[in-house]
């Protein structure tokens, strides 16, 4: 049970309770667990929303000296700013800018997320908040391309 619970939390980086509920929950499922996980941090996250960002990043990303993407990912607080959990997080929203380049933030958030199209751009940002505890704003981002 001990290996399963840090199974969980090195996949889904929820704490070592909530990993052992779940995993109760799920009848020592891993997937399963990791549903009612993500599920439980959906929650969470919608519940964060209304919490004001006034802290972030700003990410650049390069692609093949011909796509640039630069965006302004907020969160809460300076400390979450500089973990390499939000860190990666804007780097990922900046890879699936240049690859799909959505029109607007709105469009981005409904995309399907090129490296896991069970989950949309929005769906990967709120696994940020209930991972990181914090609520995050993607605030806006520009692409150029040659």
């Amino acid at each position: 049970m001990v290996n399963l619970i840090q199974q969980l939390r090195d996949i889904t980086g929820a704490g070592v309770m909530e990993c052992k509920r779940a995993l109760e929950e799920a009848n020592n499922d891993l997937e399963k667990a990791k549903a009612i996980i993500f599920e439980k941090g959906l929650v969470k996250a919608d519940k964060k929303s209304e919490r004001s960002t006034g802290s972030g990043i700003l990410e650049t990303y390069v692609h093949n000296g011909r796509v640039a993407v630069l965006l302004k990912l907020l969160c809460e607080t300076d400390f979450v700013a500089r973990t390499d959990s939000f860190k990666e997080l804007a780097h990922q929203i900046a890879m699936h800018i240049a690859a799909m380049n959505p029109e607007n933030i709105d469009e981005l958030l409904k995309q399907n997320f090129i490296m896991n199209e069970a989950i949309t751009v929005e769906d990967l940002i709120k696994q940020g908040i209930a991972k990181l505890g914090e609520n995050m704003k993607l605030e806006k981002f520009c692409r150029y391309e040659l």
